[in-house]
């Protein structure tokens, strides 16, 4: 461990803590040189247990003897900032409501292929671009048995600072990927597709016929519009989540937790 106080806010080494931004950390160029930030305690533990690879950590002091402790054990010879809050606050332009954050190595991208092996319930998200969604959907996936999440381009990084948080490290247990054409690529992996969606072809989620498939993708769409027309209706099946009061729609994450639960396999 080799700890470095931090007097300034120019001190070289906390670029990824302060002035880059999360497309830079993520580095399309070279993906094996990308960067993620996990906070708290807690969210960086489930990451090193899952085999992710610490590059350094920035902690108020109290926490290297405290909250901190054991990660830095675990973490081996790295280098950890450190400084006063007020400091840490105007480095990330933000109050550490844990007062711990990690940098850490992206891992390397992988196939749908590879995701989807052995998979029997899998999530499409298709354009959501909150972090927050993304994050609570995620661990709605980990929590109810959603076997991968497959994600549009257009969609949200899983590992912006703010979804992992969300997530409470969820993003870590559920193999997850990007996908250019899902129901294409899907039905080549013997999947299913299932899009959320209103419509008058729609059958609720609780209809017997969707439970029995042996492989079902579970498409979910933005926060806002839903999905579009065309994956709608290229669709094998369209459903709806049955509502009252005159309610036709719910945040996408509270839907995906109702989706993940009722389509689960039996």
């Amino acid at each position: 461990m080799h700890i470095i106080q931090l007097t300034s806010l120019n001190q070289p080494g906390v670029e990824v803590y302060s002035t880059l931004t999360e497309t830079q950390l993520r580095n399309k160029l070279h993906p094996e040189q990308g960067i993620f930030i996990a906070e708290s305690p807690k969210v960086i533990r489930v990451a090193l247990e899952a085999g992710f690879t610490p590059l350094s950590l920035l902690c108020e002091e109290r926490h290297i003897t405290g909250d901190a402790a054991d990660i830095i054990a675990q973490c081996g010879d790295i280098t950890v900032y450190t400084g006063e809050r007020e400091l840490l606050t105007r480095l990330t332009g933000y109050t550490l409501t844990r007062g711990v954050l990690c940098a850490m190595r992206r891992p390397h991208p992988r196939s749908v292929e590879e995701v989807c092996k052995g998979a029997t319930r899998v999530c499409v998200i298709n354009g959501v671009v909150d972090t927050t969604n993304i994050g609570a959907i995620f661990r709605s996936a980990a929590a109810l048995g959603i076997d991968a999440v497959l994600l549009t381009p257009n969609s949200c990084d899983p590992l912006n600072r703010r979804s992992v948080r969300v997530s409470m490290g969820s993003v870590f247990l559920v193999p997850w990927t990007w996908i250019d054409n899902p129901i294409e690529q899907l039905a080549q992996l013997g999947f299913s597709t299932v899009a959320m969606a209103l419509t008058k072809q729609s059958v609720t989620i609780d209809s017997p016929l969707l439970q029995a498939l042996p492989r079902l993708a579970i498409i979910m769409g933005t926060e806002g519009d839903g999905l579009p027309r065309d994956v709608v209706e290229a669709a094998d099946y369209v459903a709806r989540i049955p509502m009252q009061h005159g309610v036709d729609s719910l945040n996408v994450a509270a839907a995906s937790a109702i989706a993940f639960w009722q389509l689960r396999k039996r």
